[in-house]
């Protein structure tokens, strides 16, 4: 996560004048897929230079990775639908000259949070309590490590203990910092509500998952999101444009990276 805007500053590699967001505590052997955009961005400059940012393509990158996934089969890789929603991307972004790691560790939240401090750290970039809620249900696909799952499952009591028993065998309590697990116990590939079915049922991976449903201010959202999949896509569509719209840069501000790994 980019802790300045919209503006792909979470893609810059360290330089001598600054330490970038991709090794800030937050994103640290977390983020991947740099490749992808590296490669994405080589394709854009072939047939339009200098034209479309590293912004923009993380912004577009992030929706279609939502719609749409390539799954292997024996032969040949294809495209599938992942289940999730679709949204109109506004462009127009312009790429930041400089990244800041202190802010990314300041800015973006940890996986101990708490919600107070969730609110507070979405509230923060002009997100509501309900957008953080609708944002967080992006847990449905990927894998977090060990390290930053490893409290919640040897010392919350808000947790089903035949979960906590599952993910124990994979995580120790020490040592395996590196290991992984889906977010989603149930349907790690798809786009779908799992997630919020998970909470009500104790089973967020995250100790900031949970929280979401822990007999606070979200409970009565999560449970609607749990059995109303429509809500939930329409509502993090919705959050999705919002954040995407966080301090972009635009007119002369910032530049059109040619590299979205440095600036030009």
């Amino acid at each position: 996560m980019s802790s300045q805007g919209c503006d792909a500053s979470v893609l810059l590699d360290d330089t001598a004048t600054f330490t970038g967001e991709k090794n800030a505590g937050p994103n640290a052997n977390s983020l991947r897929g740099f490749d992808v955009i590296d490669d994405i961005k080589s394709a854009v400059e072939l047939v339009c230079p200098g034209t479309v940012s590293c912004a923009d393509i993380l912004a577009l990158a992030a929706r279609d990775g939502v719609v749409l996934v390539s799954i292997p089969c024996a032969r040949h890789v294809f495209e599938s639908l992942l289940g999730g929603p679709s949204w109109t991307v506004p462009l127009g972004r312009r790429d930041a000259t400089t990244a800041s790691q202190s802010a990314a560790n300041s800015n973006l939240p940890s996986p101990a949070s708490s919600l107070s401090q969730l609110i507070s750290a979405f509230s923060a970039q002009g997100l509501s309590a309900r957008d953080m809620t609708a944002l967080s249900g992006a847990h449905t696909i990927g894998q977090a490590r060990c390290v930053n799952f490893r409290s919640h499952i040897y010392n919350d009591a808000n947790i089903d203990a035949a979960f906590a028993s599952q993910r124990q065998q994979n995580c120790p309590s020490s040592g395996g910092d590196s290991n992984l697990a889906p977010l989603d116990v149930q349907t790690a590939t798809e786009f779908d509500n799992a997630y919020y079915q998970n909470l009500v049922g104790f089973q967020g991976l995250l100790h900031s998952d949970q929280e979401l449903f822990n007999n606070g201010s979200q409970d009565s959202l999560v449970q609607q999101y749990s059995t109303h999949s429509s809500t939930f896509f329409s509502d993090f569509a919705a959050a999705m444009v919002k954040m995407g719209n966080i301090k972009p840069l635009t007119g002369s501000n910032g530049e059109i990276r040619l590299d979205c790994r440095k600036v030009n």
